[in-house]
């Protein structure tokens, strides 16, 4: 036992909880088959073969990851399904091809349950059901997201092997054993834990949400950490998932699955909706105040788009109603949540916190579990204060060896990208160990936080004294005890990442595995239009003091035809760049910034996922400190390349992308961190 962060139901004025009971079960979806024809995604740069990698940015481009109302949550989800990689998808599937065949790594990438959701309705609008049919790696939080709303999926390598345009399949709901009749062959589905196939058979998340309710408000909350014999069999990510069973009893190792309790559920105004939607279902909406509950405005905040104002005023109005106000709901402006709830002390070592965004893996930076989930688990959150999680295969990675001059966490984690290829994690919970203890604070936000482009289900780095120091200088106490990795904990995989060799390193598109040395990619003379700096990433006060000191160092301005924007982390960053640092002899970062003319916006999201004004035009090309490069992430036509602060910031002055070698700067050791 140990003092908690977590807190029981709270009932609205005049409710008896005592008197709410569990309503009558609906029968589950009957046993039956689905036929259908396939429909395959080919991988146009190399014939014959089936598209990989398809992330869920290409299933629902963000400008349809909008809601205008929650009564039409779902209108834009079908309307804009593959608008860009296939934009007659949603005539197809009316036409009988609801077979959707992809190779491996389907719907990796952002948590948006907009994606499965909106794939289901096309087919229901016509009386049909769809079947997702990939290979190896099916992104974890697209096939959680699938499994709570009914949407068929199947993992079978050697059906999409054989698979060819025209093949009549059919797919038996009970057994979810697939059938290619054409080739006359049977094929047995990736089997799933019993856990996640009663929620397939009970009906979804919404029925199990419903049934369980009740009993959630009479349970009180209970952490139980593992006594020293049973921890040093685990790993932290284990311990601390063992402490938050909601189940004393429940076995923690890799492929069970879960009901975990939450200390704090995250959502954006982009997610919110869809959560709000699902708590409504499973509550009745007139019961409870939301459990742990935490809403960011920073995604469709600064559009200027009339549907994108409704889909924040849904937000805004529940918070209204059900009193949540500072920190726990953020205002446009106030801050990016990954970067915002840590920054407000919402975040704390030990903690399990699953977010409706992918990049709620950044608070692994402070000794917690962040996981990314769909909006349906985190109205399920909100509703019973606890959701399922199937625990991962765990991996290690040690980061040894000295960091060298302008190496950055951005720099580490794309090494890391780059090393893993297109396996990335595989689906791993990733564990790290900062063996020097170098690695600064927004060094590891940086590296946990891109363990959404890993394929991760989280990455971590327990508790240390570099964590405990961060947190006493915050003014935050400490209320869990402090985690070592078990000693006989097992890693399915375990490596080391030599620090001494990494260097300053350019993401290229399509992938941030796709880097390469700055030295080497500063030879090509790449031109581009934006510098941009910041994001949930590398928006902290020492990511844009690392690119303010070079900026003063080097002396110049920005090169012809460069636009450079920042976006700070939070509204607390933006504020606080005003103000002078010693370091840059009494001027401040903003001074900085805007002496070589840049231009500094509100803390969101917009640019780093192709909304707003500064996102991408077709033909223009972006050097960024954001997370993600896919095609048309930053806007439709766009290229985006990844790089560190100082990089972004050496590149702009220069004209091309190049490290700030190039501009003859010495790495100063006092400007470390």
């Amino acid at each position: 036992m140990s003092q908690l962060l977590l807190s029981s139901a709270r009932p609205l004025a005049g409710v008896d909880a005592d008197q709410l009971s569990a309503p009558a079960r609906l029968a589950g979806p009957s046993d039956h088959v689905v036929r259908g024809t396939a429909l395959i995604f080919w991988d146009a740069g190399n014939p014959g073969q089936k598209r990989s990698a398809i992330d869920t940015d290409q299933i629902t481009p963000s400008e349809d990851c909008v809601s205008e109302t929650l009564d039409t949550l779902d209108k834009k989800w079908k309307e804009g399904a593959f608008r860009h990689l296939m934009p007659d998808f949603r005539e197809r599937v009316h036409r009988g091809e609801t077979f959707l065949i992809a190779a491996d790594r389907f719907a990796i990438g952002s948590s948006r349950e907009m994606s499965p959701a909106g794939l289901k309705a096309i087919a229901e609008e016509v009386g049909l059901e769809l079947v997702v049919v990939c290979a190896e790696n099916m992104g974890d939080i697209f096939r959680r997201n699938a499994l709570n709303l009914g949407l068929h999926v199947v993992q079978s390598p050697e059906a999409v092997r054989d698979a060819q345009d025209g093949d009549q399949f059919e797919f038996a709901s009970g057994t979810r054993q697939l059938t290619n009749l054409t080739r006359a062959k049977v094929y047995e589905s990736l089997p799933l834990t019993p856990q996640e196939d009663e929620i397939r058979r009970s009906g979804g998340i919404f029925e199990i949400g419903r049934q369980v309710f009740a009993q959630s408000l009479k349970s009180e909350p209970q952490l139980h950490w593992p006594d020293p014999d049973t921890a040093r069999r685990l790993t932290a990510t284990e311990q601390i998932l063992y402490a938050h069973r909601l189940d004393p009893k429940a076995v923690v190792k890799p492929g069970e699955t879960l009901a975990l309790q939450g200390d704090l559920f995250p959502a954006s105004d982009g997610t919110a909706p869809f959560s709000i939607y699902t708590f409504l279902q499973i509550t009745g909406g007139n019961t409870i105040f939301p459990r742990q509950a935490a809403i960011a405005s920073d995604h469709f905040v600064f559009t200027g788009r009339p549907s994108d104002e409704l889909q924040t005023k849904i937000s805004q109005q529940f918070a209204a109603k059900y009193e949540m106000g500072k920190p726990h709901f953020a205002d446009p402006g106030d801050g990016i949540f990954h970067f915002y709830f840590p920054e407000q002390g919402l975040i704390r070592p030990g903690g399990f916190y699953p977010g409706a965004d992918s990049h709620s893996r950044a608070y692994g930076a402070y000794g917690a579990v962040g996981i990314g989930v769909g909006s349906t688990t985190l109205g399920f959150g909100w509703s019973t204060g606890w959701i399922y999680l199937t625990l991962a295969r765990q991996r290690r990675v040690r980061f040894a060896g000295q960091l060298q001059p302008w190496a950055s966490g951005k720099d580490i984690v794309l090494a890391l990208l780059r090393r893993w290829g297109k396996q990335q994690a595989q689906g791993m919970g990733v564990e790290f160990v900062d063996c020097n203890l170098q690695l600064p604070m927004t060094f590891r936000n940086t590296i946990a936080n891109m363990m959404a482009e890993a394929e991760a289900q989280n990455g971590i780095f327990a508790q240390d004294d570099i964590t405990t120091a961060w947190f006493r200088e915050h003014g935050f106490d400490l209320p869990y005890p402090q985690l070592t990795p078990g000693s006989e904990a097992h890693y399915e995989l375990d490596e080391e990442l030599s620090l001494s060799e990494i260097r300053p390193l350019i993401a290229k598109p399509f992938s941030p595995g796709n880097a390469f040395d700055a030295e080497e990619v500063a030879q090509e003379r790449l031109t581009f239009d934006k510098a941009y700096i910041g994001s949930c990433t590398n928006g902290s006060y020492e990511d844009l003091l690392q690119a303010a000191l070079v900026l003063q160092a080097a002396a110049g301005s920005l090169a012809k035809g460069v636009e450079m924007v920042i976006f700070p982390g939070s509204g607390g960053v933006k504020q606080r760049i005003e103000q002078p640092d010693s370091r840059l002899a009494g001027s401040s970062i903003a001074d900085v910034f805007r002496g070589v003319g840049a231009q500094i916006r509100a803390s969101w999201c917009g640019p780093c996922f192709g909304q707003g004004p500064d996102s991408l035009q077709p033909g223009q090309r972006a050097l960024t400190t954001f997370n993600r490069n896919w095609q048309n992430r930053m806007g439709v036509g766009g290229e985006g390349y990844l790089a560190s602060p100082v990089v972004v910031a050496s590149s702009a002055l220069l004209g091309y992308m190049a490290p700030p070698s190039h501009l003859g700067l010495a790495w100063k050791p006092e400007n470390s961190f």
